[in-house]
This record gives structure tokens, C-alpha cells and sequence, in this order.
């Protein structure tokens, strides 16, 4: 994912928020948008933009921003590369679940809430979420920890992807974090242990991953730097082999 300023997005805040972060600098609250007094419309780029959660899952989740403590983060759609990637590992995952109807892949921009971080909100560009997983899924978010979560690496995108939320998928329950970086065309897989922290898992020596959360998946990791990517077709074929014989 890449992150974004914040630039020409009318920005909605309750009253509390209002009253507490931007009264004192020269704004006003219309029917809960913010209005600047002088200058801008609304806060500059390098003012951080803090809401509440109401505020945030009403106004700002369906539109590619993040909530960290209190705090909008603007995660714009990235290259054609990376949308390439995340249409194919969607394409991947429903043939998958068609074969083998044990769960769901969601895609950006939906939200996933961990009990571990009430006070953030992710976007994961993909959620795996298995029908035995103990969690919530409602129409608008995720309460609880996907099975899988995955993340697509821009270069703005480098420290949240391969450090904050490993650090937040782990502690909050994601039993599989997977970290696809085109640019370096590398995967990281990581998977909870009886610990409760991550290990590093690699492919096989031809490249291929599995996992005990899919039986009879298999990803061939090189198939993931293809130029083109597997049309649909194709990815029926390498799915509906897994589960040949």
C-alpha cells in the first residue's frame, strides 16, 4: 500500500474532536466538516488530521485511509504492478474457495479490527478469512483477526508493511502474515507458533508454499513475477489441478 497526504478530502470530526484539535487553529464546524478561516479549506499536508472512530468508519474507511490512535493515514491505490498482483491473488484465492469452500478472500478496502489495538484500524489489501474463524465478520469490517493476512509492498509502504504490522498481526492474532514486495520481486510468510509469535516459513526448493490453514493449496512464488500475470482461465487450471486426483 502507499501512503498519502491528505489534500483536497472534505474532512468530517465530531464535535468533541472538533473542540479538542482544531478550535484553537482556525477553524469552524459546519454540520461536522471542518472549515478553514484563512488560507487553506482545509488542513494543510502537514497538518495530521485526528478523528474518532464513528467519525473515521463513517466518513473515511470506504476511501483508502487507516486509523492509528486517533489519526488518519491516507493509503492511496498503488502502481499497476501492485493492482495487478492483488486482482490476481483475488482471482487465486475464489478459485480456490470454489474447489474448496472453507472460507472467503476479501479485498482493499475493508476493515480489520484487532481486540489487541482498539484504538487502530487496518486495511489489509487482502484478508483470508476461514468460516471456522472465531471472530465477527460484519458488513462494513472484520472484529477480529483474519486467517491470512496479506500485504502488497509499495515503496512508501516499506516501514508499515515490514514493520508495524508485523508487529500488530502478530500480537493481534493473525495466524498467517504474508508480505509480497514486487519491486524486490520477494515474499516473506509468516506464521503463528504455540508461542503466539511468527516464524519465518520459506517456499520449497522449487518455490512453492503451503500451508496447513488451505489444504491442497499450493503457490508457486515465481508465478508471482510473471509478466503478464496468469489470466483467469489459466489460474482455473492451476487451482483445479491442486485438487486433480
Amino acid at each position: 500500500m502507499v501512503e498519502q497526504t491528505i489534500t483536497e478530502q472534505k474532512i468530517y470530526v465530531s464535535v468533541d474532536d472538533y473542540m479538542e484539535h482544531y478550535a484553537h487553529l482556525h477553524y469552524e464546524w459546519v454540520d461536522g466538516e471542518l472549515i478553514k478561516m484563512f488560507e487553506e479549506t482545509i488542513p494543510t499536508t502537514e497538518q495530521k488530521i485526528y478523528v474518532s472512530v464513528d467519525d473515521y468508519m463513517e466518513h473515511y474507511a470506504h476511501d483508502h485511509y487507516e486509523w492509528v490512535d486517533g489519526e488518519l493515514i491516507k493509503i492511496m491505490p498503488g502502481s499497476l504492478l501492485h493492482q495487478n498482483m492483488i486482482a490476481f491473488l483475488l482471482q487465486f484465492f475464489n478459485a480456490y474457495f470454489a474447489f474448496n469452500k472453507i472460507g472467503q478472500v476479501i479485498f482493499e478496502s475493508f476493515v480489520m479490527r484487532l481486540d489487541a489495538f482498539p484504538n487502530r484500524r487496518r486495511e489489509p489489501d487482502l484478508q483470508v478469512i476461514l468460516n471456522t474463524n472465531p471472530g465477527q465478520l460484519t458488513e462494513t469490517y472484520m472484529h477480529g483477526a483474519a486467517d491470512i493476512c496479506i500485504e502488497i509492498v509499495s515503496p512508501e509502504s516499506i516501514e508499515r508493511d515490514y514493520d508495524d504490522k508485523l508487529k500488530e498481526y502478530e500480537a493481534g492474532g493473525v495466524r498467517e502474515y504474508w508480505i509480497f514486495d514486487p519491486n524486490r520481486k520477494s515474499v516473506q510468510f509468516h506464521r503463528l507458533n504455540e508461542s503466539g509469535t511468527y516464524t519465518h516459513i520459506r517456499p520449497d526448493a522449487e518455490g512453492t508454499y503451503q500451508t496447513p490453514l488451505l489444504p491442497n493449496f499450493s503457490l508457486n512464488v515465481p508465478t508471482l513475477w510473471a509478466d503478464p500475470l496468469p489470466n483467469f482461465v489459466q489460474i482455473y487450471e492451476i487451482v483445479k489441478a491442486m485438487f486433480a486426483g
